[in-house]
């Protein structure tokens, strides 16, 4: 660590944000972590995806030993101007507007048509092979009689 606290602004934090120049922000301090980019053990990519915001939560989630955090203190670079890190934001979806209502009526007519149609094609089935059962067992029902005999000799 450096003797003289340099403050950095988070606008000037979220400008390194490249593979050759990566300054990350955790617990208020920034980091110069560029040399350290090739030798992360999940890849420069999990780096540069902490840029541009508050990296503190990404980094603790993670449950880094105590050797991690030993080793961050080479890559110290200074505080950040907490007055200039945007608060966090929730995210709210883009609102879609929809001028298709014909489609909208279409997709609901089919909801309520198709299981309808399903409905009608099951009973129709059953009928259909109800009928034709009928035609092939009712010979034999009608001819074949089944007749016991028992006798109560004692």
């Amino acid at each position: 660590m450096g003797s003289e606290l340099k403050i950095h602004t988070f606008e000037q934090v979220a400008k390194h944000n490249k593979n050759e120049d990566c300054w990350l922000i955790i617990s208020g301090k920034v980091y110069d972590v560029t040399p350290f980019m090739a030798d992360h053990p999940g890849g420069g990519e999990v780096l540069l995806s902490a840029t541009g915001k508050d990296g503190t939560n990404d980094f603790e989630d993670i449950g880094h030993s105590e050797d991690a955090r030993e080793m961050m203190e080479k890559y110290y670079i200074g505080e950040i101007d907490a007055e200039t890190v945007p608060q966090k934001r929730t995210y709210i979806p883009p609102h879609q507007i929809s001028n298709d209502t014909a489609s909208e009526f279409f997709i609901k007519l089919l909801q309520f048509l198709v299981p309808l149609l399903l409905l009608g094609l099951a009973i129709s089935l059953r009928n259909y092979t109800k009928k034709e059962f009928e035609q092939l067992w009712s010979p034999v029902r009608r001819d074949t009689t089944i007749m016991f005999h028992f006798s109560w000799d004692l």
